[in-house]
């Protein structure tokens, strides 16, 4: 890049790093100078080589404003009145205006099959996905150049799931007549400017019961919303394949797998997980925020040929503790969120390049080659930033409601070290494996006497 655009890239880092650093320091985090300093110097190194990445709201506030939105991700809750979806509009509008997305589950929300209190049909939670929808294209993530990122989430036994199955399918033929008047066909046209649900990632809940009756061919009942009686009857399969034809059509639906979901669920004695951002990286509570980091696994892998297991254990050392500096500096867009910010202290660590990585090593991407190298890599990093909340929790104190929720936090762990164990070694380098299993040994032995200090 230019002398210029450099200068201004230093800047940035600069900012970002000097302002974690002064909060760490604020907040009791570091033994002495030398250790603020060590910090500072490695975090820098880390991000000026691109070795990892914070997400944007990191880069566009902090160090701008003096409780900057830091977190990427929201999820929200929506119960059956006006008066909380009316709340949920103007929930994302401030989670966009950040540079943010959320996700939220509708299930709560009467069908369209349903009678009002007053009176009159119910309107459902499409007709209300559209006025979010317009009202996320008209704010976009920040007023910055990319859009307000969403996900809407739907059981699969809601009465209405047949309509959400479809409703993107609709819109998009529309465009697609559009484009074929003459219209532009980008993005940001005119053609897809002018359909709903562009600005959101739709997602299908199914549970294990869901799945076993598509393997079986049996039936499935979705259920009044209201009084929990049977509404609809359809065969298993059939739903299954209208999921699957509108995907192929327009890429949405996706699906979140409920039963699995929850039962990696860290915290399962406060709530259940209901939904996910809009990416689906994140899913933890209802209400909830996370700060999200990327590292950047190419950088990690020496010319050698060997993936450098010691400097990537360290930089993930480094951004989670940045990360956990964040949670109590940083503003969140409601009070109920910022609550549990503060108790669950959510971090999401993930990484970029694994197509890039595991081109440069020969291995095929769709392979079980391939998938044991990213088992291996993905237990590694997150048993490392497990073992680095443990320490943290060490000398400052767990989540606040890690109490309460301890023997999940424990078995969850207990159950990833296990997975950890169950890695190839005949396709993945012994020295690989050994290091995550032996982060997830010491996490184990870490989290039993000091707990952690994010719940995720």
């Amino acid at each position: 890049g230019t002398p210029q655009r450099e200068h201004s890239v230093r800047q940035m880092i600069s900012r970002v790093v000097d302002t974690i650093t002064g909060w760490g320091r604020k907040d009791g985090y570091f033994a002495s100078d030398d250790d603020a300093h060590t910090f500072a110097d490695e975090l820098t190194h880390i991000l000026v080589h691109q070795k990892a990445c914070f997400n944007s709201p990191v880069w566009f506030n902090c160090g701008i404003e003096e409780k900057p939105q830091c977190s990427a991700c929201f999820i929200l809750a929506v119960e059956d009145t006006m008066d909380s979806i009316l709340d949920w509009y103007r929930k994302e509008g401030v989670i966009f205006k950040g540079g943010s997305g959320s996700g939220v589950n509708l299930s709560k929300i009467r069908s369209s099959k349903e009678q009002l209190a007053g009176g009159g049909t119910a309107s459902g939670p499409v007709s209300f996905m559209k006025a979010a929808d317009a009202s996320a294209g008209v704010i976009k993530s920040g007023g910055k150049t990319r859009r307000a990122a969403k996900m809407v989430v739907l059981n699969v036994d809601h009465p209405d799931i047949e309509e959400f199955v479809k409703c993107k399918v609709e819109e998009e033929k529309k465009a697609w007549a559009l484009i074929e008047a003459g219209y532009d066909s980008s993005l940001d046209g005119p053609a897809y400017g002018s359909v709903f649900f562009q600005n959101a990632n739709n997602s299908v809940r199914v549970t294990d019961e869901f799945m076993r009756a598509v393997h079986e061919d049996r039936e499935w009942q979705t259920k009044y919303v209201k009084n929990d009686q049977p509404c609809d009857t359809y065969k298993a399969r059939d739903l299954l394949r209208m999921i699957a034809e509108s995907t192929y059509f327009c890429g949405d639906p996706g699906m979140q797998y409920d039963s699995t979901i929850n039962d990696w669920h860290t915290c399962s004695n406060t709530a259940r997980i209901n939904a996910s951002n809009p990416c689906s990286e994140y899913m933890h509570l209802d209400n909830s925020a996370c700060n999200l980091a990327s590292l950047n696994l190419l950088k990690y892998l020496r010319d050698d040929g060997v993936f450098d297991t010691e400097a990537f254990r360290r930089a993930v050392d480094i951004v989670i503790l940045a990360q956990d500096i964040l949670v109590d500096n940083s503003s969140y867009p409601t009070a109920e969120i910022s609550a549990n910010a503060h108790a669950f202290r959510e971090l999401g660590l993930g990484y970029a390049n694994l197509g890039a990585l595991l081109m440069s090593l020969g291995l095929p991407y769709d392979s079980d080659a391939g998938r044991a190298y990213a088992g291996a890599v993905t237990a590694l990093m997150s048993g490392e930033g497990y073992l680095q909340s443990s320490r943290v929790a060490a000398a400052t104190g767990t989540f606040d409601g890690y109490a309460h929720n301890r023997q999940p936090m424990l078995r969850v762990l207990s159950k990833h070290r296990s997975q950890a164990y169950k890695i190839s070694t005949s396709h993945v380098p012994l020295d690989l494996v050994t290091a995550a299993r032996d982060a997830w040994d010491q996490t184990c032995g870490e989290a039993e006497k000091h707990g952690v200090k994010n719940s995720q």
